[in-house]
């Protein structure tokens, strides 16, 4: 506000009429020594008329007139704005001036404004702004502007909110649903939109408008004749010789590559193709073909590769067993052009639908029709193979995959690992372990568990050690789970030292022993026969608040089955159903133990306990109660469950053949003298 206090030097400009009005009504000395600073006024005289554009637009400024019409419509509307947003501010600088002396100062500023922005001559009466007050009228005239720019776009908006286009989607919009505020939002947005394209297209005007503006060239002169040409016609395009002949190769492979990529449209099914199409759809792709109806639909519609695209998408959205067989069918029909891309994906979902013989079979068409596989489809075999336990075939996949050169990813490697693993050969899992720390691919936490579970069921102590400190060594913290495993891996060798060792570590690190920590020690004490050793163990744990759990007290039973201890066994079989369900593992043991010890009628409730539960029994406990039975004399129910085992899918050792087969000489057995009844 104090930059508009220079104003006060434009009242020497004022006209005598305006002065000798101020000097009435504005009792303020200084004022009166500005204005009559050069000697006695003179006599009053009517003032000149002036056309100030400024008043015109401002009805305000001269009500004795009417308005002029205005040459430039844009600019009368800034001078009306400007001269109404800074007359407040006069006002309010000069609060004891009159307003016609106000006028004259507003005047005199906005004739100073319209000569900068016209580029017009102010004249020698022109009256020099200071630059205080001249930040203070490019400030009001930046805010005008602003208000302007507002305006025009709101006039526009409120214009084509009422197009056509933008009327169409607001139907359309009602029609699906959409109400209330989303719709005035949407309304504003197409509005605004179209704004916007309107205003570019404006621009693109404006500047062909400036470009034909400019002076004209100077006319070609006319050719009266063609010069001569010696060689071939050659023009190039960014650098390239455009005139060489391979450049037509090569538009016509882009043409042919087009003709792949972009998608077509699949013609419309009806009439007889879409009544063989029901045909189609209806066959039960277990017992049916679904050759015959493909037929008469290929026949009704005469199809190209889109259209069997969509007749499989449809086919697959209905069942997936009909489109395998349907897509199977497809690779031998010349219309749809099968590529390897079709040959792969159809390995790949009979891969993951374990249909091994349907993958292969695949796989033996595509060689037939000398395709070759590619990396794709050898990645989905390698991950097929190994599911299905087949290393021969997984080894070959993989090997071939590295010999093309390709980097296998940790899921590859996996699946290679899981492979090797259910196939009993943990050393190569490790090794595959080893090529990935090569290859600069970092194995998981479940990869070494893995390998490191599979070396302690083996009871390979060494390895298992080894992959624990391969792990370590990778920044892997271990695991309670992986600490258990090395004691298992102990336990399974009898080497109860170092799995007292390891269990001690285990706590020391704060690790709390589970059930199956304590039950690999307890093997590895009854692997060594250390019955004494391992109770006192036993009992120092439990003095220290650490009681054994299901796990350690079926290892305990297995022991005392094995010592034939009667009596401490079924006690800890009381104790064992107390906890909760009772594993088939105890009648294992109890059977065992009955049978050699000659209690007859326990064994016998045993025994149909575990035909009962026949199909949960594994090979090792065949095996165990089988040896019980024949060390007891029971040939019958030795030679009963010898068929058991065989009729579950068991092959029975050689050992366990031979003793049926030689203690089932004579009819009914022996029969054991003496034995327990109770």
């Amino acid at each position: 506000m104090r930059a508009l206090l220079s104003l006060s030097r434009l009242a020497r400009r004022l006209p005598a009429s305006l002065a000798g009005v101020a000097a009435v009504r504005a009792p303020a000395p200084v004022l009166l020594r500005h204005l009559h600073a050069d000697g006695s006024p003179p006599p009053p005289q009517a003032p000149p008329p002036f056309v100030s554009r400024v008043l015109e637009s401002d009805p305000s400024l001269n009500p004795g007139e009417e308005p002029q019409p205005s040459s430039d419509p844009a600019l009368d509307e800034f001078l009306a704005r400007f001269v109404a947003a800074f007359r407040p501010l006069l006002t309010a600088a000069f609060p004891d001036h009159d307003r016609p002396v106000l006028d004259e100062m507003l005047r005199l500023v906005a004739d100073a404004v319209m000569c900068r922005l016209t580029g017009a001559d102010p004249g020698p009466d022109a009256v020099d702004l200071s630059d205080e007050l001249w930040a203070a009228v490019w400030e009001v005239s930046a805010s005008v502007r602003d208000g302007m720019r507002r305006d025009q776009v709101r006039a526009d908006l409120r214009h084509y909110l009422h197009c056509d286009e933008v009327k169409e989607m607001t139907r359309f919009a009602v029609d699906v649903g959409i109400r209330g505020a989303m719709l005035r939002e949407l309304r504003f947005k197409w509005a605004r939109e179209k704004l916007e394209e309107v205003e570019f297209y404006r621009g693109l005007d404006k500047m062909r408008a400036e470009a034909t503006a400019d002076p004209a060239p100077a006319p070609v002169p006319r050719l009266t004749a063609l010069p001569q040409r010696k060689g071939e016609v050659k023009f190039s395009m960014y650098g390239l010789d455009m005139s060489d002949p391979k450049w037509a190769e090569v538009a016509e492979r882009t043409a042919e590559a087009e003709a792949h990529f972009v998608p077509a449209e699949a013609k419309a099914v009806e009439g007889k193709a879409k009544k063989a199409e029901g045909m189609l759809l209806s066959v039960d792709p277990r017992k049916g073909d679904p050759v015959p109806a493909m037929e008469e639909w290929k026949e009704e519609l005469r199809p190209k590769r889109v259209d069997w695209l969509a007749l499989l998408e449809r086919v697959k959205t209905r069942n997936v067993e009909l489109y395998l067989k349907v897509a199977e069918a497809l690779l031998a029909e010349e219309s749809f052009d099968a590529n390897i891309r079709d040959y792969s994906k159809l390995i790949d979902l009979h891969a993951k639908a374990n249909h091994v013989d349907s993958a292969e079979r695949i796989l033996a068409k595509m060689k037939e029709k000398g395709i070759v596989p590619d990396i794709l489809t050898f990645i989905t075999l390698v991950h097929m193979y190994s599911k299905a336990g087949n290393l021969e075939k997984a080894k070959e996949a993989f090997e071939f995959i590295r010999k093309e050169g390709f980097k296998p990813d940790l899921k590859l490697f996996g699946s290679m690992i899981n492979c090797y693993i259910n196939h009993g050969e943990p050393v190569q899992a490790e090794t595959l372990i080893k090529s990935m720390s090569n290859m600069s691919i970092k194995p998981t936490r479940e990869m070494y568990t893995d390998v490191m579970r599979a070396f302690a069921q083996r009871g390979m102590s060494d390895a298992a050690h080894r992959i624990y400190s391969t792990m370590t060594f990778a920044g892997i913290q271990p695991t309670p789970e992986l600490v258990t495993l090395r004691i298992e891996s102990y336990g399974r060798t009898g080497d109860f030292e170092n799995a007292c060792s390891v269990f001690e570590q285990m706590r020391k690190s704060g690790h709390e022993p589970d059930d199956s920590s304590i039950s690999a020690v307890m093997a590895a004490y009854m692997k060594k026969n250390q019955f004494d050793r391992a109770l006192d163990w036993l009992l120092k744990l439990e003095k220290e608040g650490i009681k054994p759990g299901l796990k350690t007290n079926l290892v305990l039973l297995d022991w005392l089955s094995m010592l034939q201890l009667v009596l401490e066994a079924e006690q800890l079989v009381q104790k064992i159903k107390k906890l909760g369900e009772e594993p088939i593992e105890v009648h294992v043991f109890l059977a065992d133990m009955y049978a050699k010890s000659r209690h007859e009628e326990k064994a016998r409730r045993s025994l149909k306990i575990l035909e009962e539960k026949k199909k949960l029994l594994k090979v090792d406990q065949f095996e165990r109660v089988i040896k019980g039975l024949l060390d007891g004399g029971f040939s019958e129910e030795a030679n009963k469950y010898y068929k058991m085992m065989k009729s579950c899918g068991f092959e029975p050792s050689e050992t366990t053949e031979v003793g049926v087969k030689a203690r089932f000489g004579v009819r009914g057995g022996l029969r054991p003298t003496g034995r327990h009844r109770g």
